[in-house]
């Protein structure tokens, strides 16, 4: 354990001894990026983001969409006029009761490009969904009209990357309009950032919170049952494992290789959870070697996938061949049909491919919370088995993700966050190269049955381009699916209430600790 770590874990050590009965400690493998709503954020800026702000809609539990701000939501005949009505009786930190010209104001301010709101492109036409006109009739009703039907509009205006489009007060901002902190209704508020050590957020005692007797995703019961949350900036894996077996912190995402160690603390639980981020092997489908589909084919013959899942998550997860999470309600028997291992197969089209025991370079990284480097290493033996000649090529993570975005490489182990509709988990990826050099699958039949799919509400419908769209990514085989991460969580056993859930972030509503 390095000076600094040590630092943190006393300072968390000491912050415990001092705390007050009914905070829960939190640790987080780094700081957010800032306060402002889905503008300068990352993962951990939206956890903390979304127990202070709240949108017109929200994740469910099962990856859906249902209400949150808005008691329901009308969609009109034409298919493009949404009508939401607000719950009664919700207000702000500041006091203030929500109202449609609150969403109004707050709606304008995201889509004003000065505000730099990471989701302005989804919908001002740019990526075909464009919000035409939004109108406040009355103070319960907020009418939104988009330029066509779209499957996906509740589903991206409940994006956690989007800060859950959370609707903010006025008083939000400084005078001269440049952004203070957010005054939203959530069932926290802020109390106290001090960057690289801690977030603190306070019990909002003016929460409504919706309907429902069990949490539900980002909607349901959201009581805030404790007086406060911190959340802890705690880098160093260790440091975070010695701070929940000492009691200093709640609950921590753990590494899957400290399973063990953890189920024999005896104040601690750990709770497991499938979720919905992927773990694949990239093919770059432009490169002379791995543009060849045999080749691509070869590989998804030459791994074990029963040898090689169990083996990089410690026995947790299992194989996946589809990009559809499985606890998806369109995860169905098409989606769990992929390759088989058969190494005399993988040899054969090798051989048909013409390869001629060419270098194909796999790129990786080794962070400590992700499979990559364990992926490529093990992957690499089985290539190798069959005469694939694989060297691999390891990069700090910043590095790599430049190449990724680029497409410089011709095969990369690699994680894709949490995208719970199928339409957006293959919108992910796909796309042509020429514009999104990051894009991985870019055949245009797939594409129109992307759109297609992101413009349909027709669950069956949708069902059938899934399928297809599955049956098509197993053809052309853009790069290989391998499993959903099981996220492990350690939790303390004096917390009670606390979930983890497919989305992964933490939700801390709901909860209670005893001291």
């Amino acid at each position: 354990m390095n000076s600094r770590t040590a630092l943190v874990l006393a300072a968390a050590l000491g912050f415990a001894a001092a705390a007050p009965a009914q905070t829960v400690n939190v640790a987080r493998n780094a700081d957010i990026r800032s306060l402002n709503p889905g503008v300068n954020r990352d993962d951990n800026t939206d956890a903390v983001m979304l127990h202070m702000v709240e949108g017109l809609v929200a994740m469910r539990e099962n990856g859906s969409v249902g209400p949150l701000l808005a008691e329901n939501v009308a969609l009109a005949k034409d298919g493009v006029t949404y009508t939401f009505t607000l719950r009664k009786g919700v207000k702000f930190h500041n006091g203030a009761p929500l109202t449609a010209a609150d969403v109004l104001w707050s709606w304008n301010r995201y889509m004003d490009p000065k505000t730099d709101w990471r989701c302005l492109s989804e919908f001002d036409g740019r990526n075909g969904l464009k919000v035409e006109s939004v109108t406040a009739p009355n103070p319960q009703t907020v009418v939104m009209r988009i330029n066509k039907p779209n499957g996906l509009f509740l589903d991206t205006l409940a994006r956690p990357d989007c800060a859950g489009a959370g609707v903010i007060h006025k008083d939000s901002l400084n005078a001269d309009g440049s952004f203070k902190a957010p005054v939203g209704t959530g069932p926290f508020k802020l109390d106290e950032w001090k960057r690289g050590e801690y977030v603190k957020l306070s019990k909002f005692a003016g929460y409504v919170s919706p309907a429902g007797k069990d949490t539900d995703g980002y909607t349901g019961a959201k009581r805030p049952l404790v007086d406060a949350v911190k959340f802890m900036v705690i880098p160093d894996p260790a440091t975070t494992k010695a701070a929940i077996v000492s009691g200093a912190i709640d609950t921590a995402e753990m590494l899957d290789s400290d399973l063990l160690d953890l189920q024999k603390a005896p104040n601690v639980d750990v709770q497991t959870t499938t979720n919905g981020v992927k773990e694949v092997i990239l093919f770059q489908t432009r490169d002379p070697v791995m543009g060849k589909q045999k080749i691509r084919e070869a590989i998804s013959h030459a791994l074990d996938l029963r040898q090689l899942v169990p083996a990089v998550t410690s026995g947790l997860a299992k194989p996946n061949p589809s990009v559809i999470h499985t606890g998806s309600p369109f995860y169905d028997e098409t989606q769990k049909q992929g390759y088989r291992y058969d190494p005399a197969l993988a040899r054969k089209l090798l051989q048909e491919a013409g390869y001629k025991g060419e270098v194909i370079k796999m790129i990786t990284n080794k962070r400590a919370a992700r499979p990559s480097f364990n992926i490529a290493l093990i992957s690499q033996q089985m290539m190798q088995a069959v005469g694939l000649n694989v060297e691999i090529e390891v990069l700090e993570w910043a590095t790599q993700l430049d190449r990724y975005n680029k497409g410089n490489y011709q095969m990369m182990a690699f994680s894709y966050s949490a995208r719970l509709d199928p339409a957006l988990s293959y919108e992910q990826f796909s796309g042509p190269k020429d514009k999104q050099p990051r894009k991985v699958w870019e055949n245009p039949q797939a594409l129109a049955l992307i759109e297609k799919a992101s413009a349909s509400s027709d669950e069956a419908e949708r069902r059938r381009i899934f399928d297809e769209l599955h049956k098509s990514f197993q053809q052309d085989i853009p790069m290989l699916m391998l499993f959903n991460e099981v996220q492990v969580n350690a939790v303390s056993r004096r917390m009670q209430g606390f979930r983890p859930w497919v989305a992964t972030k933490p939700r801390l509503w709901e909860v209670k600790v005893t001291r």
